[in-house]
């Protein structure tokens, strides 16, 4: 069984999985607030070199696990596999999404 994710995110974890940084604004208002591993990341150029620099850092895959609404947003329960210690750990990505576009996006375990 396949997830239905909104468009937003379906496009983020397909271009997370793609490395492809430069597409981000596909998904991301242009004002968009990314917070992960204890920093946050404003705007879609900050947004593209904090996934540049993660994806490097990492060369992580996400797989959907499981999706769901908690106090206004979408969160999706993911699969993250890399080169990290700990790999593989699953991860919740909480999502804001406004218009289409992912307004924010917080990532914790």
């Amino acid at each position: 069984m396949s997830l239905q994710l909104p468009q937003a995110i379906d496009w983020y974890v397909k271009l997370e999985n793609a490395e492809d940084t430069e597409a981000l604004s596909t998904c991301f208002a242009a004002d968009a607030t990314v917070r992960d591993e204890g920093h946050t990341y404003v705007g879609i150029d900050a947004i593209k070199e904090w996934k540049a620099g993660t994806k490097k850092k990492y060369n992580h895959t996400v797989h959907p696990l499981a999706v769901s609404n908690r106090d206004g947003k979408t969160v999706l329960r993911a699969e993250l596999t890399g080169n990290f210690p700990g790999s593989p750990v699953t991860l919740e990505f909480s999502f804001v999404i406004k218009g289409g576009k992912i307004t924010d996006l917080q990532i914790q375990s």
